[in-house]
């Protein structure tokens, strides 16, 4: 007893620590099993399949050798060139030359930065792949060799495949989403990252021009404001936007859509499915027609702006000072009266979404706490304050946050409204092809879009990412912490 007292308890170690031990622990256990293996084991490090053939497993033994001499014919021939130049990004700029047995001008065998670079992550990314195979390889060898040693059954090919599509089945149904998701998410990703450290950008523009690494050049500028770039001074205002937009539009909709929940479903409301129906339709139109519809509607000449002026609204407004001319509200045409109008679009479109959420929501609420409320004396406000609302929380917890890094990233409100319309009159802001409306999403979609600006395209990308990503860390942290679920049982 005294002993267990005494005892130090060992101290718990970050998710980064468990990381980095579960890692050592595998090469650990590969060192180890290719050291007590026997020869087959240690030969399965040069062919893949020694220790199945060793120990009769013949097809398998051939599927695993045909998969390394694949490995072993496409990083050399079809992946090496490039991989060998990732430090360079190429050197080779492409010119015509003339070539005298043809007696034409023809492109030399120049290098593309872009491909370089794209290509050498593949290669790299199959060298770790082949690279775990061969641990693999090795330690399932080992693995045999201890069950034949010990007199165990070891797995025909036959029953290895049943397995698959029996007990393991899961890793069957997971090896394709898995594979989409490398191949399309995570190799793109990758490759953006590393675009942020170089100078890709119109100057350099693939295949005519080459571009190169700079290191932290492309962050300096976004972060630091010199006489040549105002990137530092258009991304404060931007990022503020962003934020400032993200939590309003996600709070005005969320709370909008339950009280409107709320109101159609109250006991009292006649024609309910009508209602419903009604604002279903901002859902049922494509936002692409409707937002550019409503742009036009709120346009300098647009028929809201008519109608202002003709019952005397737009007088008014210019007489307190509120506009800067007489002769139609600027809309989407002034920062202040376009991120408001925007804010108020927005809720028109998103309010009604939310409202089938908390409708499905409101119809699930536990009738026994409602009416033990009521017995208790609550009111329709203290029930709604205690026991709704914080239901609804806990249900739409996840998809709030969801919402919230949705609208940070809301590219068709802001875009559609905007285009072609909005002017910043800011030079700061112009000279960075940004304007007061944009969120970093947009802003750089233009960089990418209009500017070929690259470079500085992804290293907002990152910074989107970052931002996304800490809030939604933040936010599950918060609402997942302790157990719930037993107030609302």
């Amino acid at each position: 007893m005294e002993k267990s007292k005494t005892m130090k308890k060992a101290p718990k170690q970050s998710g980064l620590g468990k990381g980095l031990a579960s890692i050592g622990g595998y090469f650990a256990g590969f060192a180890r099993d290719f050291a007590k293996g026997d020869i087959w084991v240690k030969l399965s490090a040069l062919v893949w399949g020694a220790g199945s053939f060793a120990r009769k497993q013949y097809i398998k033994g051939i599927l695993l050798t045909v998969l390394e001499a694949l490995f072993a014919y496409l990083l050399p021939v079809t992946f090496w060139p490039y991989m060998s130049k990732l430090g360079t990004l190429g050197t080779v700029q492409q010119q015509r030359v003339y070539n005298p047995e043809t007696r034409k001008n023809e492109f030399n065998d120049y290098d593309n930065s872009f491909l370089i670079l794209l290509f050498g992550v593949i290669g790299c990314i199959l060298l770790l792949v082949a690279v775990i195979l061969l641990i693999q390889a090795v330690r399932n060898a080992r693995r045999v060799q201890e069950l034949s040693e010990s007199g165990k059954h070891v797995n025909s090919f036959k029953e290895d495949l049943a397995d698959l599509l029996g007990v393991k089945f899961h890793r069957t149904l997971l090896s394709l989403p898995v594979l989409g998701v490398v191949c399309f998410t995570i190799i793109p990703l990758i490759v953006m990252i590393l675009i942020a450290f170089t100078n890709y950008d119109r100057n350099h523009l693939v295949p005519a021009k080459l571009f190169t690494w700079v290191g932290m050049s492309n962050f300096n500028t976004l972060f630091n404001m010199t006489a040549d770039s105002t990137f530092a001074y258009a991304f404060g205002r931007v990022l503020v936007w962003t934020l400032v937009w993200a939590v309003v539009a996600t709070f005005t909709c969320y709370i909008g859509g339950i009280l409107l929940a709320m109101f159609i479903n109250n006991k009292n409301t006649k024609g309910k499915k009508f209602w419903r129906t009604c604002f279903m339709i901002t859902i049922a139109v494509p936002q692409f027609v409707s937002l550019l519809l409503v742009r036009n509607f709120f346009a300098d000449a647009g028929i809201v702006n008519t109608i202002c002026k003709n019952v005397g609204l737009t007088d008014w407004l210019y007489n307190i000072g509120a506009i800067p001319t007489a002769n139609f509200i600027p809309f989407l045409t002034h920062p202040t009266w376009a991120r408001i109008t925007i804010i108020m679009i927005n809720i028109w479109v998103g309010v009604p979404y939310q409202m089938l959420i908390a409708t499905g929501i409101l119809m699930n609420i536990p009738n026994e706490l409602l009416e033990s409320a009521k017995i208790d004396g609550a009111n329709a406000w203290q029930s709604f304050r205690s026991i709704t609302m914080p239901y609804i929380l806990f249900v739409t917890g996840p998809s709030l946050v969801n919402s919230v890094v949705a609208n940070i990233n809301n590219f068709n409100v802001i875009y559609l409204l905007s285009k072609d319309v909005y002017t910043t009159s800011d030079q700061l802001m112009a000279n960075a092809n940004a304007n007061e409306v944009d969120l970093l999403v947009t802003w750089l979609y233009r960089l990418t879009q209009d500017q070929s600006n690259y470079k500085m395209a992804s290293v907002i990308g990152i910074l989107v990412f970052i931002v996304c990503a800490v809030l939604t860390i933040l936010a599950f942290n918060r609402m997942i912490a302790g157990d719930k679920e037993e107030n609302f049982q």
